[in-house]
């Protein structure tokens, strides 16, 4: 008597048991996401030398704001020296309004073997969003800013005084959706200043391989038009990169 009880107690309370989790419950989606990517190559034989480049991005989006943060470091050697070594830092912070959003932001720089080693800029201004839908984003963004520059050391200047200017930064911001699993995205911005300006064009085509993981192949070109002498004008950076995204 007591067993029998026992299973229809058990049957009684199994049904709102399993009701609580469905088979096809999914998580709600959160306002927290990051991507983490990295390359590495490696030369022996006649050839040997390395490089590195890795990218972190977090980004907190909610529906009164978005924080935005993104590293990125660049390495690589032969078998003397170091040929190449870059830190980049950018942090953006955009409150959003009807139509639009104001922004803050800053980009920290440091680039052992660039024409500047260290760049700084500040900005703040107005952004909207062209065009947005689920697989179309364009949006664009104005306003005034500072820039710190320290060029390179030379032969004839050993000791470079750095520039300090007052820019406007413009900024266009295009993704789109090719396919299911494809995805094209670009970024060009100037900044305009009286005693030097900069045009930076960063382009990626992302492949995703299976679940959160994508391949990813970038391209970074940035035109200055001052810079020391024995510099070189533009520079670019190609990448070949696994991505990882999680929310």
């Amino acid at each position: 008597m007591l067993r029998a009880i026992c299973i229809t107690c058990l049957l009684c309370l199994a049904p709102p048991a399993f009701a609580l989790v469905p088979p096809d419950y999914q998580e709600p989606p959160s306002d927290f996401t990051a991507e983490i990517e990295a390359g590495f190559q490696l030369n022996t034989g006649n050839t040997e030398s390395s490089s590195f480049n890795g990218r972190t991005m977090l980004v907190y989006d909610t529906q009164v704001a978005k924080q935005e943060g993104t590293f990125k470091a660049y390495f690589a050697s032969d078998a003397e020296k170091t040929t190449s070594e870059k830190y980049n830092v950018q942090l953006q912070s955009s409150l959003k309004l009807d139509g639009g959003y104001i922004f803050g932001r800053g980009e920290l720089t440091w680039d052992q073997f660039g024409s500047y080693t260290r760049i700084y800029t500040l900005s703040s201004g107005y952004g909207f969003d062209v065009i947005s839908s689920d697989k179309t984003k364009f949006s664009l963004e104005v306003g005034p800013g500072y820039r710190y520059n320290l060029p390179a050391a030379t032969d004839t200047d050993p000791d470079p005084a750095a520039n300090k200017d007052l820019i406007l930064r413009t900024a266009a911001k295009f993704s789109q959706k090719l396919q299911e699993y494809t995805s094209l995205n670009a970024d060009l911005t100037a900044e305009a200043g009286e005693d030097n300006s900069t045009l930076t064009l960063e382009m990626n085509y992302k492949n995703l391989l299976f679940q959160d993981w994508a391949f990813k192949i970038g391209v970074n070109v940035k035109y200055t038009e001052v810079v020391p002498e024995d510099s070189q004008q533009t520079d670019t950076i190609t990448t070949f990169n696994l991505l990882y995204t999680f929310q």
